[in-house]
């Protein structure tokens, strides 16, 4: 972990385990780290989710409303990306230049422990070219990613073996990117509690 660490503070990439699929991590505030990212995905213009080790790494680069703040432990931590206003402390390159960013506490200690150590954000996009099925196994991530990686973790299978569900939490009422990890009624119950203030 604490190599790991150095390696994203240096502006390399590395690719890790989390609750849902492997990802491809780097600095976020490194603007030549998000380069390398969107090189190695053969990413198109869209934004890159942030992981967070906590709610306090959140606020500092989203703005979290104040309804939401009370329901966060419905969502977090867990597989659930949240798309909220971001703060101008993120680098616009992240986002593509939108006002919004993806941003997730993951369920995984490991990850959370990791996260931490690189100072409480990493790029939490999944560790694949764009438009293949995310890898749950490291050995799927490096079938697809062979340029730029210095560090690979192998932490076996991820649990969850499906990415995060993502809920856009700018519009009202919120709506569903994505069904990931989290579908059905379960979904249709979290959003019926986060909608619960209005």
């Amino acid at each position: 972990m604490k190599e790991a660490a150095s390696v994203v503070k240096q502006g390399e990439l590395i690719v890790y385990p989390t609750d849902t699929v492997y990802g491809l991590g780097g600095d976020p505030f490194n603007e030549e780290a998000v380069k390398k990212v969107f090189k190695v995905k053969q990413r198109g213009d869209k934004p890159l989710p942030i992981l967070c080790s906590s709610i306090s790494d959140v606020e500092q680069i989203a703005y979290v409303p104040e309804w939401l703040r009370p329901k966060l432990d419905l969502v977090w931590p867990g597989p659930v990306t949240l798309i909220l206003k971001k703060k101008p402390s993120l680098p616009e390159i992240v986002t593509c230049g939108r006002e919004d960013v993806g941003v997730r506490i993951p369920g995984m200690g490991f990850t959370l422990e990791l996260i931490k150590a690189c100072g409480g954000f990493l790029m939490g996009t999944s560790a694949n070219i764009s438009g293949t099925p995310p890898p749950s196994t490291v050995d799927e991530a490096l079938a697809q990613l062979k340029e730029e990686i210095s560090l690979v973790i192998d932490a076996g299978p991820t649990p969850l073996k499906i990415s995060s569900t993502v809920i856009d939490l700018t519009v009202q009422p919120p709506r569903v990117l994505r069904e990931g990890y989290l579908a059905g009624a379960e979904l249709r119950k979290l959003l019926e509690e986060l909608t619960q203030h209005e």
